[in-house]
């Protein structure tokens, strides 16, 4: 392959490799060794994912979206927010736009780098429940928001072992084969809650994720009767908004808001993924 443009992105600490593959730019031949070589920290651009944006005949655009080890993901909400941004700033879509993904088409709404994305509606809401790891049993909350989450209440946030307790859940038989996302999330006294994620794709803790802070917000909601907006403390340090509409414990209407930054523009060389 020739160089290749891209944009390092990051929304709220989850970081992207985004490629405008309009032109069939990547060789698609073998992508998940592609996607796996240039996500690597220290040897390569180094990323939590590499989104591919391309034509669609029914809205502005689509995507394919990867995690860092290659794997396709259904949805990212951190991610879609970049694509919404890189879209507009590349002409490729208005600041209002939709986009094909893989858990359906979504719309963005771009306003400098805040962007809010309607995301897919909540699904397979599962409430307290146990969970038997190796340390004992812990009670979760597991739902869809485009891929699957389990939430787990904790009193401190700081001192949960995200990798150890996180990689044993996402991986649990009770999941298998697909696994799930892994999230830990705490109330805090100022009305919003703190989340710590383990990501699936990724196999580490996230400074963010998207679908995991919709899932904390929509799980939170239901045990609390919190109404919309929910904030969300990332790892990151960034706020995530969700908003969302309650129908008896039925949830709709979820839109996902926050920072979609630019990092750098660069080119990818031979030398990135080999």
């Amino acid at each position: 392959m020739e160089p290749i443009d891209f944009f390092k992105m990051s929304g709220s600490g989850n970081d992207f490799i985004i490629i405008d593959n309009r032109n069939r730019v990547v060789d698609e031949a073998d992508l998940s060794d592609f996607v796996t070589k240039v996500c690597r920290r220290k040897l390569s651009v180094g990323a939590d994912g590499l989104i591919l944006i391309e034509e669609s005949d029914a809205v502005d655009f689509k995507w394919q979206f990867f995690n860092s080890d290659g794997s396709c993901a259904e949805m990212c909400g951190n991610g879609a927010r970049c694509a919404a941004r890189f879209a507009y700033l590349n002409q490729i879509a208005g600041p209002s736009m939709s986009f094909e993904t893989a858990a359906g088409i979504v719309s963005a709404q771009v306003s400098d780098s805040l962007v809010k994305v309607q995301m897919p509606d909540p699904a397979e809401l599962r409430m307290d429940y146990t969970l038997e790891l190796k340390d004992g049993s812990v009670l979760i909350s597991s739902v869809n928001t485009g891929v699957p989450h389990v939430v787990i209440g904790v009193d401190e946030i700081d001192g949960v072992d995200v990798v150890k307790l996180g990689r044993e859940a996402r991986l649990h038989s009770t999941f298998a084969p697909a696994g799930t996302n892994v999230n830990f999330v705490s109330f805090q006294k100022d009305g919003y809650i703190a989340i710590r994620t383990y990501e699936r794709g990724v196999e580490d803790e996230t400074l963010a994720c998207g679908t995991g802070a919709i899932a904390a917000a929509i799980v939170t909601a239901n045990k609390t009767r919190m109404k919309s907006p929910i904030k969300v403390l990332t790892r990151g340090g960034e706020h995530l908004t969700i908003y969302f509409q309650d129908k008896d414990g039925t949830y709709n209407d979820v839109y996902l808001e926050g920072d979609a930054r630019i990092i750098y523009k660069g080119r990818l060389w031979e030398d990135a993924w080999q």
